[in-house]
């Protein structure tokens, strides 16, 4: 027997709730995995969309922000599809492996995965995996969101996404784009499981093309860092779109590893990139780094949990925003210290910069510690342009406006340059050179 409702539902909770009657039939999965869908729409249905009055998303409201909520995408368009993939090049010559999905949907006819397979790595399909009898285990919630609304959504809905894999030892010699391309109005949702054996190393980069209308693009990063194992993730979030663009990463990070992120974000209506990243084991290290510009009345939200489970790991979050017009940033930061993670070292820093007296940043950077020999710390700052660096610039004959676009660059590359993956460096600044441009 259903739940009775507890709530009033919107109109886009309502639609998301007959997506699920008219869609359960087609979505993929095992007994387990329908039922744990079965439980998400349960959720939906009893709680309703992530609301002001939900701690975690007190500033970014997205029962307000979704006022209807399309049909999932349709079948994937190979044609549209190949057209899409020719008109952009996120990361321009770089030599790198190719992976696409469309509409969520592993298309390996798109993929160049030439060589890779040979480097030690396995790439299959998602579906395929969920029909398994270990089908259910791609469905995890992380232990310090298990009822988040952003993830029971993709559960409840998730249509496809990749299963990469990392034999132990694997080097994966050259970065791995996950070319994610929407070709239909209807909403996409996606997940995607990445698993590094012991002393594995991969870079990929998080790619997101096409236009997907008024429906909402949910998709959900699953890495499992094995012990000694290196895993750097980039995100673009780019694209100037109505329709709300979801991303969760969920981390666990073993022994020895290192994990390092950056989320790139511009254009969005309202987006928000939430991570949950936990270590397992000891001796570990998680540098997690994030860049933000919004215009307009746009939002961009940064929403971040580190949980230091274990003793002598280290944490580094470092991220920058920036805003124009009535736009909107959120930072909400949370480093978790467990009772018995001695010799913790986690640091956490947050700076805006606002361009216009109606923009608005909300910086809630927090610790959490039960532990006695510890080192953390966190801070948050918002502001303005310096204004003598400002006439520092003009008074050597560099124009107004390039000046201010000298200092946003500078402000922002400060956490571009500090991730260190120099071969995507320039192809960021570019994007952030062009967004400036527009504003």
């Amino acid at each position: 027997m259903n739940a009775t409702a507890l709530i009033k539902h919107t109109q886009a909770e309502s639609n998301l709730l007959d997506r699920y009657q008219s869609s359960k039939d087609s979505l993929e999965g095992s007994v387990a995995v329908s039922a744990l869908r079965e439980a998400a729409v349960e959720q939906i249905r009893d709680r309703g969309l992530p609301h002001r009055r939900v701690e975690e998303y007190k500033y970014s409201d997205l029962r307000a922000f979704l006022k209807s909520a399309a049909p999932l995408a349709a079948a994937a368009d190979e044609t549209a599809a190949k057209a899409i993939l020719a008109d952009q090049n996120s990361y321009g010559d770089l030599d790198r492996y190719q992976i696409v999905t469309i509409n969520g949907v592993f298309a390996p006819q798109l993929s160049d995965l030439d060589g890779l397979t040979g480097e030690g790595a396995v790439v299959s399909d998602f579906n395929t995996a969920l029909k398994g009898e270990n089908g259910a285990q791609l469905l995890r919630s992380p232990k310090s969101a298990a009822n988040d609304g952003v993830i029971a959504l993709n559960t409840a809905f998730v249509q496809g996404g990749v299963v990469i894999s990392l034999a132990a030892g694997v080097e994966v010699t050259k970065p791995v784009e996950l070319i994610q391309v929407a070709t239909s109005e209807g909403a996409q949702v996606s997940r995607h499981k990445i698993t590094l054996g012991e002393g594995a190393k991969l870079r990929l980069l998080e790619t997101f093309v096409g236009e997907t209308g008024m429906g909402e693009l949910n998709a959900v990063f699953d890495y499992d860092v094995a012990d000694k194992a290196s895993l750097a993730t980039t995100r673009l979030i780019v694209g100037k779109v109505d329709a709300a663009r979801l991303f969760t990463t969920i981390a666990t990070i073993a022994g020895e590893a290192e994990f390092k992120s950056l989320g790139f974000m511009a254009g969005p209506k309202f987006a928000r990139n939430q991570q949950f990243i936990e270590f397992t084991g000891e001796h570990s290290e998680a540098k997690i780094y994030g860049v933000t510009m919004a215009g307009g009345e746009d939002l961009g939200d940064q929403t971040l949990i580190v949980d230091h489970a274990v003793p002598n790991c280290n944490s580094r979050e470092f991220f920058k925003t920036v805003l124009d017009g009535r736009a909107r940033g959120v930072y909400q930061g949370r480093i978790n210290v467990a009772q018995h993670a001695q010799k913790t070292d986690g640091e956490m820093m947050t700076q805006a910069l606002l361009l216009s007296e109606e923009a608005e940043m909300a910086n809630k950077p927090e610790l959490e510690i039960f532990a006695d020999d510890v080192i953390c710390a966190h801070g948050a700052t918002s502001g303005q342009i310096d204004e003598d660096l400002l006439f520092y610039l003009r008074a050597r004959g560099i124009p107004e406006d390039e000046a201010r676009t000298l200092l946003v660059l500078a402000f922002l590359s400060e956490a571009i340059e500090e991730y260190g993956e120099d071969d995507v460096t320039e192809g960021l600044e570019e994007r952030v050179r062009d967004w400036l441009a527009g504003h």
